[in-house]
């Protein structure tokens, strides 16, 4: 399904695959912790064999779920972070969240959101009665950013966010 949504986007991820210029690995959380433990495992492997310079994980929220006790589910992120910047990739990971527009600062609490050096809020708001995608650099590390919120658009051109800003009245 992926390899299909992608390509209906203008992204031949197979055909990159065939290049070994891209690596698709589906993980369940518990694979992800073993991972953990053996230090790497098949992800390091794939990362070695295509010279990665990106990954992405999607989504972390599941993993978090996998750790009932607080400082056990800290631990366990901050070894993934640290497995993470040895590999010495840049690494996207999607976290579910619902930030209420205008107080996303107050959701900055889990582990994973201190040790990150940028994040990136997506919104489907509903401003004017109808839906936008929407983006917001919350956190970014040593850039200077907008402090605004812009629509964008995911077709086969890539994402293009527009410079209109969205502006949300917050009940």
């Amino acid at each position: 399904r992926f390899y299909r949504e992608m390509l209906e986007l203008g992204w031949n991820l197979a055909d990159l695959e065939k290049k070994k210029l891209f690596t698709f690995i589906e993980y369940t959380p518990e694979q992800v912790k073993k991972m953990l433990e053996e230090g790497g495992g098949e992800i390091e492997v794939a990362i070695e064999e295509v010279k990665a310079k990106r990954i992405v994980i999607d989504s972390i929220s599941s993993f978090a779920l996998l750790f009932e006790n607080e400082l056990v589910k800290r631990e366990a992120a901050l070894s993934l972070f640290e497995l993470l910047r040895k590999w010495n990739v840049t690494t996207l990971l999607t976290l579910e969240h619902e930030p209420l527009i205008g107080m996303a600062t107050e959701h900055i609490s889990s582990p994973i959101e201190f040790e990150v050096d940028g994040i990136i809020l997506l919104y489907f708001l509903r401003p004017d009665g109808s839906r936008i995608r929407s983006i917001e650099i919350l956190k970014m590390r040593g850039v200077q950013h907008s402090k605004q919120i812009f629509g964008f658009d995911i077709g086969k051109g890539g994402v293009k966010i527009s410079n209109k800003v969205i502006h949300f009245k917050s009940k």
